[in-house]
């Protein structure tokens, strides 16, 4: 069984890149499992996400409380229930709180939570980053200039251990990079 996570600021290409390597394991005769957090299909999930499209301080708790507890749900019922299980945004969540908080729930997760060799922080500038999330539809709180580049900041800080690849190239060379880590 392989846990492979895909991480990273908003607008980076998180799913896309998710996907790509799901239809690269189903394409192998693998079995996959893809978790997106906040997922829709449970309590949590959908707490975060709605947290995450308000506003407020209280939000901000609440949206990363309710994401905490969406992922642990992920892992408790998929880590190890395929050959592949893929989970998007997973442990970097902690880098929306202030920086002493997200060190040491960084370190309780990693700890306490499944980790791998496969654990991918695709990463990007935050200026670009707000041009892709500017195009959507409904905008998180995070996703703002001032939040992107703090979050990144601290997600460079806690990733020892993670493979970092740079996004701002095109789809099929960020996928060449993660290829290189993750033979199929």
């Amino acid at each position: 069984m392989r846990f492979i996570v895909i991480d990273g600021l908003d607008g980076v290409g998180k799913d896309t890149h998710a996907q790509l390597v799901m239809k690269k394991c189903l394409d192998s005769g693998q079995s996959v499992i893809l978790r997106s957090h906040p997922e829709n299909d449970n309590h949590y999930g959908r707490k975060a996400k709605k947290a995450l499209l308000s506003k407020g301080k209280i939000n901000k708790i609440s949206a990363s409380i309710y994401y905490a507890c969406d992922v642990i749900r992920s892992v408790r019922m998929y880590h190890g229930k395929a050959d592949n299980v893929i989970f998007v945004r997973y442990l970097f969540g902690v880098a929306y709180l202030p920086l002493p908080l997200a060190k040491i729930l960084y370190k309780f997760f990693s700890i306490t939570l499944p980790t791998s060799n496969y654990m991918f922080f695709l990463d990007l500038e935050p200026y670009e980053a707000l041009k892709r999330v500017s195009e959507r539809e409904d905008q998180e709180m995070f996703e703002n200039l001032e939040d992107l580049f703090k979050v990144r900041e601290k997600v460079l800080k806690l990733s020892k251990g993670w493979k970092v690849i740079d996004t701002s190239r095109s789809i099929t060379e960020v996928q060449k990079d993660i290829d290189k880590f993750l033979p199929i």
